[in-house]
């Protein structure tokens, strides 16, 4: 399986956990199976609010799931149409969240509960 995680700066499994997929300048994806790390350039991250293409912005590369602090609903409808599970993060590290994926322990984002907007920091702001 090949988790994706939207990141602000490539520190491998110490990157923090970007809070917004969209503006992410990029991804880092966890193969689980060879725990190989990928790292995508988000090629979507200059787009009006509500305008994301998250598939494309990952560039062509197939995941199985996304961990993100906050994502739009359109964006999140565009990845669940493509067959794209996305998860709440937790606050922290890939390394961390990757932990928590494992165990079952990050929430998945339902239609109705994502973002309305985006915080000057990067995150959500509800």
């Amino acid at each position: 399986m090949k988790v994706c995680f939207p990141i602000s700066e490539n520190q491998g499994l110490e990157s923090q956990v970007y809070g917004h997929f969209g503006s992410a300048l990029g991804f880092v994806v966890v193969d689980t199976d060879t725990s190989e790390l990928t790292q995508i350039n988000n090629i979507d991250k200059i787009h009006e609010h509500g305008a994301c293409n998250p598939v494309a912005g990952l560039g062509g590369h197939h995941v199985d799931a996304i961990v993100v602090g906050g994502i739009g609903g359109g964006a999140l409808n565009k990845l669940n149409s493509a067959g794209i599970r996305v998860f709440q993060t937790h606050e922290g590290t890939i390394a961390e969240n990757m932990a928590l994926f494992h165990a079952n322990g990050l929430p998945e984002y339902m239609p109705g509960h994502t973002c309305g907007g985006q915080s000057h920091s990067g995150g959500c702001a509800h």
